[in-house]
């Protein structure tokens, strides 16, 4: 016969135990670094990146390729307005840099950036090596 030791403690008291004796991963919501919006997807035409740019223009945005990294970002100028005393703010307006590297099945040189009501669109098309080919059988 085994004997089975029982322990003085249930797992949900072991859980809140270990939950307020160990480091706490919460961070303070001032201090918490949240992702700019994008949205990246694959079409019949080759990569498709939608970036947020709520409040900008296409002036605002720069976009540079420097080798196969697409690099797009914005710098927040600063608002000295001292008559505004907000409420609630929840419409982001801060800067970003965003970096993605970019597969050679996709053609950086050729792509195509497009600004309609906010929304930043980059469509990368497919490289020509990359398409598909048909052989004929010799």
């Amino acid at each position: 016969m085994t004997h089975i030791k029982e322990f003085p403690f249930s797992p949900f008291d072991i859980l809140v135990k270990n939950f307020f004796t160990t480091d706490s991963y919460f961070a303070p919501a001032m201090d918490v670094k949240i992702g700019h919006p994008v949205d990246i997807y694959e079409t019949k035409d080759g990569l498709c990146f939608e970036v947020a740019g709520t409040g900008l223009t296409k002036e605002d945005i720069n976009i540079n390729i420097e080798g196969d990294l697409l690099r797009i970002s914005h710098s927040k100028k600063e608002e000295t307005n001292s008559e505004v005393n907000y409420i609630h703010k929840g419409i982001s307006k801060r800067s970003f840099n965003l970096g993605y590297k970019v597969a050679r099945k996709y053609d950086l040189n050729s792509a195509d950036a497009t600004m309609h009501n906010g929304l930043l669109k980059i469509v990368i098309p497919f490289a020509e090596e990359s398409k598909p080919k048909s052989l004929k059988i010799k």
